[in-house]
């Protein structure tokens, strides 16, 4: 483990005025994104799709790092360039989703295991010969009647902390994933607690499994009124809460953290961001790593039309220049006009 290079690599990623965009879907939920709008999902549709975003102008300006899935990390682009060398020749570090899905957790009705371990190490050295230097593995926490279970929030953080020891090894970052989902109905209170629980849990297990904090990035999802939540709390309190529990549970020596939008409306991810980077003393980097927040619009105005491309790409750079000034504590809504 080459522990400068990893250090340096994540503040590369948790650069100021810069973010990370997840571009991993896999192909069945890609496939149901470009159903939804009449769009064909084949190879070529997927690599055009992904190549509109890494060759916009916002995405160098904006953009540190891209989470690949495998598909696309042995793609190119149209002129021949494979994607990772075209999006490090414009300043962008290559990631790549390592994790193999959620699955039925046994045991545990309605929770879930994320898995991918078997046969990581040799993926992870095969990625970074492909030009990867930081992944992605995410664990899902659900909130609902009797859950999460204390098994599966610690089956799912030792997951996690066994995928970062993994990829430091292979001198590959790890972005550590925890979602505690906002579907349901429950309070903002819930799930601070359910959050709380997890973020300990997972600390613990990094510590176990003596991984090197300084060189992982944090992906957590920010404290949050559930979608279904009857009363809705303000941009205001969800920054609050969710720096209160990253204060509590994540060590300074943790370069950045970037969020997960989480099925939060594009505007709603980019002004919680915004009131969090506002407020002071912050001993971490807070930035995005947003999938649909940054892609949904784009897709939309792109439409799987040639002739769209451009303005597929003008919709992307509008987002990524939106939570770049998030990410800075300048962000103003009269700015989305």
């Amino acid at each position: 483990m080459d522990s400068i290079a990893l250090r340096k690599i994540a503040r590369t990623m948790v650069a100021p005025g810069k973010g990370i965009l997840a571009a991993d879907e896999s192909h069945g939920t890609i496939t149901k994104r470009f159903q939804a709008l009449g769009i064909e999902s084949s190879e070529e549709s997927r690599r055009r799709y992904r190549e509109m975003f890494f060759s916009s102008s916002a995405c160098a300006e904006h953009i540190s790092g891209v989470i690949l899935y495998d598909e696309t990390i042995r793609q190119s682009a149209t002129d021949g360039t494979p994607f990772p060398q075209y999006l490090k020749d414009r300043g962008i570090l290559p990631g790549i989703k390592v994790d193999t899905g959620a699955k039925e957790l046994a045991g545990h009705p309605g929770e879930k295991i994320t898995e991918g371990l078997d046969g990581l190490r040799e993926r992870l050295a095969e990625y970074y010969e492909l030009g990867g230097r930081f992944a992605k593995w995410r664990a899902v926490i659900t909130i609902g009647d009797g859950i999460p279970s204390r098994g599966c929030i610690e089956a799912n953080a030792h997951g996690l902390a066994r995928y970062a020891a993994l990829c430091q090894e292979a001198g590959i970052v790890p972005i550590v994933e925890p979602e505690v989902l906002m579907d349901g109905r429950h309070t903002i209170d819930r799930c601070q607690e359910v959050t709380d629980a997890t973020l300990e849990e997972v600390f613990s297990q990094l510590h176990h499994q003596r991984v090197l904090l300084e060189g992982v990035v944090l992906k957590p999802n920010m404290v949050i009124s559930a979608t279904d939540c009857p009363q809705q709390a303000s941009v205001e309190e969800v920054a609050t809460r969710t720096v209160e529990t990253l204060r509590r549970f994540v060590p300074a020596a943790v370069p950045g953290i970037a969020f997960l939008s989480g099925g939060q409306s594009d505007r709603a991810a980019t002004a919680h961001l915004d009131a969090m980077n506002r407020m002071d003393d912050l001993p971490w980097q807070l930035t995005f790593s947003y999938g649909r927040a940054l892609q949904a619009a784009a897709m939309k105005a792109w439409g799987g039309k040639e002739e769209s491309l451009a303005a597929g790409a003008e919709a992307f750079s509008h987002r990524a220049r939106m939570n770049s000034s998030a990410r800075s504590g300048r962000y103003e809504s009269s700015m989305e006009k």
